[in-house]
């Protein structure tokens, strides 16, 4: 831990402001770049518009009156949810749908999700307050596990594809229709596990290390199967276990300290 505490004595000495907001208050970014727009912060005093501008350690911050002050000693929290089917990963939709802040208590209203699972997949979703801690588990090859349902038959070259990855020029099906995505690399899957195996439907388990967009409903689209249920149970060892769904809890210490050294191995 002294480690990190000094990783971050380091980093305050010039901090972007919308960060250092972030951090040290209920404020995400994006409200923290809102306040700096309407000339509602102020550094040493004096007022700042500027996006781009950084803090450094004796500065003096404020929003309004209130006094935004550095904790360095401050703890990272992560809450995991159980995500129904039905609700959109992000803060808000254009077209009204539900997101899983409509169900989250409200104090959880600044946490960040740790990667996306789509509105009609449910499972397991990490949040947490730091983007740091939100970064470094988005984009690491941490395992990610999950159970499948498929329109049809696995066949070997299926099997093929799983054990040796997967490179796709047209990785279009199984994507969004509004996606920018055309191509997509897939990793040689960690482990699977075909539970049933029949011309209608077949069940899985499948083990993976990335995170990218829809990449197991364009895996499985490619070979004409469309994926029919789709639930992540773990993320970097962390297991949904008999979590209900639409629930949310906090890590256990057991999982805090596996986190903590995840993160430390990788500073």
């Amino acid at each position: 831990m002294k480690k990190e505490i000094k990783e971050d004595e380091t980093q305050s000495q010039e901090t972007r402001l919308n960060k250092f907001i972030s951090h040290n208050s209920n404020y995400s970014r994006r409200e923290a770049d809102k306040l700096i727009e309407e000339g509602k912060v102020t550094i040493n005093n004096k007022p700042v518009k500027n996006l781009a501008t950084k803090v450094a350690a004796n500065d003096v911050v404020r929003i309004g009156k209130k006094l935004i002050k550095e904790d360095k000693n401050k703890m990272y929290t992560v809450i995991m949810y159980n995500k129904p089917k039905g609700e959109l990963v992000t803060k808000n939709d254009p077209q009204g749908r539900k997101v899983i802040y409509d169900t989250l208590d409200k104090k959880y209203k600044h946490f960040l999700p740790i990667g996306r699972l789509d509105y009609a997949s449910e499972g397991l979703i990490l949040l947490t307050d730091s983007v740091e801690v939100a970064n470094k588990l988005m984009h690491s090859n941490l395992e990610r596990i999950y159970k499948l349902k498929v329109n049809g038959e696995i066949q070997p070259k299926v099997e093929e594809a799983m054990i040796h990855g997967l490179e796709l020029e047209d990785a279009r099906v199984g994507g969004h229709e509004k996606s920018k995505i055309t191509s997509m690399n897939f990793e040689p899957f960690i482990a699977y596990q075909i539970i049933s195996n029949n011309k209608n439907f077949s069940k899985l388990k499948v083990a993976i290390s990335e995170g990218k967009n829809r990449e197991l409903r364009r895996f499985f689209g490619h070979f004409g199967l469309e994926i029919l249920d789709l639930k992540r149970f773990e993320f970097g060892g962390i297991s949904l276990n008999n979590l209900p769904t639409g629930k949310s809890r906090y890590l256990t210490k057991d999982e805090y300290k596996d986190l903590r050294l995840f993160l430390n191995s990788n500073d």
